[in-house]
């Protein structure tokens, strides 16, 4: 019973991931909407809006500091959880 309820399961987020990629724009179009203003105004103003002499680090951490900073919690969270998971119990042994 397990594995058919695991196995729907699996499906089920295939199909739902599945659909989201469907709806993606063509790859390589210059007018996708990641090629346009968005990409221009970080170009033309990172240095003048931040302080910061590279545009990437200006990005990361001026920009995108908060959704960065969620982005390693998650990491962290992901990685304590596994920690845990994979501990050894001296009582099980």
């Amino acid at each position: 019973m397990k594995k058919i309820f695991s196995i729907l399961i699996a499906i089920s987020l295939i199909s739902i991931l599945l659909m989201g990629v469907m709806d993606l724009p063509e790859f390589g179009k210059k007018d996708n909407p990641a090629n346009n203003e968005v990409y221009d105004y970080y170009v033309e103003n990172t240095m003048k809006d931040t302080g910061a002499t590279n545009i990437v680090t200006g990005i990361i951490l001026d920009y995108r500091a908060f959704d960065t900073f969620v982005e390693a919690s998650v990491l962290f969270t992901a990685a304590i959880t596994v920690l845990i998971v994979l501990k050894k119990d001296d009582k099980e042994s």
